[in-house]
């Protein structure tokens, strides 16, 4: 009992303290989706009398709810009000859960677990149908294993939700002392399946760092995700030696469906033989997985003009004979939607072929139109000439990658304001999307360069809430590849707000817009991070801080700021101006030099004393060629934008602000051409109307 009562404690813990632990996120799939009407459930209840023998590899305390570990009734009950209705549903769900493992181990049928579960409803409780089918699996043979493996694999996302899928680890995890009991080598065995679910990206990698911080240190649990990181995934080829651990090769991976479909679209093109293609794809035996076929043969036929007619003839006839019913056809449609930006740059034309096609298939009976998601050009993408924004995207790639190899920033800025000219909204959307797209694919020293690149760029706001748009927008397919994809996305959008890229207004501006679920879990969560305590220093140091080479390694853009507010102080209190420049360049940091620019006009807005001390470091600084013009004008702009909490403390602040930029053009730091941003002038307007008013 006492044991019982610490692991509630763990998982309480983890539930209120974890912002980011995936088990909160209820993260939508398509599990609404109804799958291919096969009644087999009942038959199986019905025809399932005699009882199990303890020698069938059930562990025996999981048969008994008072004493199995995972039975939690701190946990809540799922929206029941009445607790014995709670526990009759989850004992009902188990009795049930325990045949359908039992049979698929029999028949080694996906087709009908799918359906079984659909039908047996109660997806709160699809956790413990993880948990049973690994129990089961692990006191049998390697066969029983690869299966339980692929079947996990095979229904992630479309069946069982991700949130389910790491609840249910994290209840095996919890209850591996208990396994230990009546499974020798529990611990071996339980660590592949852990690292099986993390090479198979149904499990996020850092599952095992948060587990490991929540079980006691002497636990079993702590034991198994130690074997999963350092026997298993640390291992050369560690990919290829988990997956064929148990001899995989009569079963298929995710990625193995992927490969094949590729395959029997390529032979269907040459042949022209429908017979043969539609056998393949019963032969995969998913049916939930169908919609990938509609996606992939959607993009082949934008890409051969001349398979166009074959490829929609297979999905029309597919359809019609019933091989992929018309959900999976939606599904299919709608990933393309989410994707059409990104086929646009390599397929210019795509997006008039895609509404072609629809059209096509809307026309001819076999697709419900009016249930996808609106494909229209936007305005801003219409002045892009498409040929420009596919080039610009090689190119990006090719900076971005570079990037991360040298940590040189000021190459990046450099290198954009060669390529950008006028109009180049998009194109710089363009950019911070494929900056975060390839992070996200790296390291914590990727993901933390971007960040420190992102806040470094004089990008208006509009066109880094634009790129975010995007991001969102493609969530739900990111996550399909991704499946930690809402703790990346928020993560990154959070620190654009801690580091003053976007406003916290601008998150309720993209959540205003229409987007996906998980896009919307993405926002939720990055405000919620917002809202924590200390949530600026911890978002600050996420990734570690140090991503990029300077001369002082591990910093933060928080230390930086910090290191220049030190520096601006010492100087005007007596510092010597030689001494000083020296601070600002062993920085190492040139394209963060707006941050001195800013908090030296800060500076002197507040204080009028030493004001013209400041002004000789900031003419010093630019004159020697220390600061550019470019970093003058980004740390006016900051100012300007800054100026409206400023006014809190100094009422006058606007004015000063004002006397400030004019002094800056007579002294040659800023381009005659520098003005206001609209909205700040605005609210200068609006507050000097209410004084008058006064």
């Amino acid at each position: 009992m006492e044991s019982n009562n610490q692991q509630q404690h763990q998982e309480l813990v983890a539930s209120k303290t974890d912002p980011l632990s995936i088990s909160q996120l209820n993260i939508s799939s398509s599990s609404s989706s109804p799958l291919p009407q096969v009644n087999m459930a009942e038959e199986l209840l019905k025809s399932h009398r005699h009882s199990l023998s303890p020698n069938e590899g059930l562990p025996s305390k999981d048969d008994d709810d008072s004493t199995d570990p995972n039975y939690d009734t701190i946990e809540g009950n799922n929206g029941h009000s009445d607790p014995t209705s709670f526990d009759a549903d989850l004992c009902e769900y188990k009795k049930k859960a325990t045949i359908i493992v039992e049979e698929y181990f029999s028949t080694n049928d996906v087709v009908s677990v799918a359906n079984e579960l659909k039908e047996l409803g109660m997806a709160e409780y699809r956790y413990y149908f993880v948990k049973k089918l690994v129990s089961m699996a692990m006191d049998r043979h390697d066969k029983e294993k690869e299966m339980a493996a692929f079947l996990l694999s095979t229904l992630y996302a479309d069946v069982i939700d991700p949130p389910e899928v790491y609840r249910g680890f994290n209840k095996l995890v919890t209850s591996a002392d208990d396994l230990s009991v009546d499974i020798p080598d529990a611990v071996d065995v339980l660590a592949v399946f852990v690292a099986r679910a993390i090479v198979d990206d149904i499990l996020p990698p850092a599952f095992l760092k948060k587990q490991m911080n929540l079980l006691p240190e002497d636990s079993k649990g702590v034991e198994v995700l130690r074997k999963a990181e350092k026997s298993y995934l640390a291992a050369p080829l560690h990919a290829e030696v988990v997956e064929k651990r148990w001899g995989g090769a009569d079963n298929w991976t995710a990625e193995d469906v992927k490969g094949r479909i590729n395959e029997l679209l390529k032979e269907y093109v040459m042949s022209g033989d429908k017979k043969e293609a539609f056998r393949c794809i019963k032969g995969l035996k998913v049916p939930f997985f169908h919609h990938e076929i509609v996606k992939r043969a959607l993009i082949m036929a934008m890409e051969r003009r001349r398979a166009q007619e074959k490829l929609l003839e297979l999905l029309k006839e597919a359809t019609e004979v019933g091989l992929i019913n018309s959900t999976q056809v939606t599904k299919g449609f709608s990933r393309i939607i989410d994707l059409i930006e990104d086929l646009s740059l390599d397929i210019p034309e795509a997006r008039s072929v895609l509404q072609c096609f629809i059209s096509k298939a809307a026309s001819e009976g076999w697709l419900c139109a009016s249930s996808l998601k609106t494909l229209s050009a936007d305005s801003g993408e219409k002045l892009l000439e498409n040929s420009k924004a596919s080039v610009f995207k090689d190119k990006v790639k090719s900076i971005v990658r570079e990037y991360f190899l040298s940590g040189d920033a000021l190459e990046v800025v450099h290198c954009l304001e060669t390529e950008l000219g006028a109009c180049s909204s998009q194109l710089r959307a363009i950019f911070v999307k494929y900056l975060i797209t390839l992070a996200m694919d790296r390291k914590k020293r990727e993901k933390e360069m971007a960040c420190v690149l992102l806040s470094s760029l004089d990008f208006p706001a509009k066109d880094v809430r634009k790129a975010f748009s995007m991001l969102i927008e493609s969530a739900d397919d990111t996550a399909l590849d991704n499946p930690v994809v809402v703790e990346d996305l928020a993560m990154f959008l959070a620190r654009a707000v801690v580091d003053e890229v976007l406003a916290p207004r601008d998150l309720d501006e993209l959540l205003s817009q229409p987007g996906s679920s998980v896009g919307e879990k993405v926002i939720q969560t990055a405000k919620t991070l917002l809202k924590a305590r200390l949530s600026g220093e911890r978002i600050l140091r996420c990734w570690g801080g140090g991503g990029v080479e300077t001369n002082s390694p591990g910093c933060t853009a928080s230390e930086v700021k910090e290191k220049i507010q030190v520096l601006l102080e010492e100087y005007v209190s007596g510092g010597e101006l030689g001494e000083a420049c020296r601070c600002v360049k062993e920085l190492g940091m040139p394209f963060f030099h707006h941050e001195v620019v800013k908090k030296s006009v800060v500076r002197i807005i507040e204080e009028q004393e030493k004001k013209e001390r400041v002004w000789k470091l900031l003419k010093v600084c630019f004159e020697s060629g220390l600061v550019t013009i470019y970093q003058m004008t980004k740390g006016f702009k900051r100012v300007g934008e800054s100026v409206e909490d400023l006014c809190l403390d100094v009422p006058d602040a606007w004015e000063k602000f004002k006397s400030c930029v004019e002094r800056a053009k007579v002294e040659g730091f800023l381009d005659e051409s520098f003005a206001f941003e609209e909205e700040a002038q605005g609210v200068k307007d609006k507050g000097s109307s209410s004084s008058a008013a006064t």
